[in-house]
């Protein structure tokens, strides 16, 4: 994380996350380099991608620009960043069998030129979270459409950790 700061003229935050796509695994990392916190998520069932329209989860140092859904109630469905004021075990048929995003959203803005930031390649505007999930049976297995996706229960623990402009470098190895 350093070196990837260093590179881009960026000062590291205090604490910062790390996702390894290839092994569906989040980490919070310290200030001292020692790892706090760990938890199973899911990237998307694509390859990993950083083009718009590849529904693949994007690569590179990215910065947590809004965090959503404070004081909601665990498994809030929210659509277009807004809550529903449904609860996702409300929702049956085809709509139970889509991804939601459920009870906080960590809103991401790549922050590499070219890579994921700018043009068609922009995270920010692809809309790629870390939120809760419907399927919190698929954790730890590629599931998403992009957004890295975590159970409820850990999506409450990250949104109370992990304050707004924190770094998050995801890894695809």
């Amino acid at each position: 994380m350093l070196e990837k700061c260093n590179v881009l003229s960026i000062p590291c935050t205090e604490d910062w996350l790390g996702v390894r796509i290839l092994g569906q695994e989040m980490v919070l990392v310290g200030a001292d380099g020692g790892i706090r916190r760990s938890w199973k998520v899911s990237t998307s069932r694509n390859p990993p991608s950083c083009e718009e329209g590849s529904l693949g989860t994007p690569w590179g140092l990215h910065r947590v620009v809004e965090k959503i859904g404070d004081r909601e109630p665990e498994g809030m469905v929210f659509k277009g960043r807004v809550p529903t004021g449904k609860l996702f075990w409300e929702y049956t048929g085809v709509e139970a069998e889509e991804n939601l995003i459920t009870t906080r959203i960590l809103r991401l803005r790549g922050l590499e030129a070219g890579i994921n930031a700018g043009g068609n390649k922009d995270s920010f505007d692809r809309y790629i979270y870390i939120h809760g999930t419907n399927h919190e049976e698929r954790i730890g297995t590629p599931a998403s459409s992009g957004c890295i996706q975590m159970t409820n229960a850990d999506m409450l623990e990250v949104f109370g950790l992990v304050p707004e402009g924190a770094l998050l470098l995801v890894l695809v190895d």
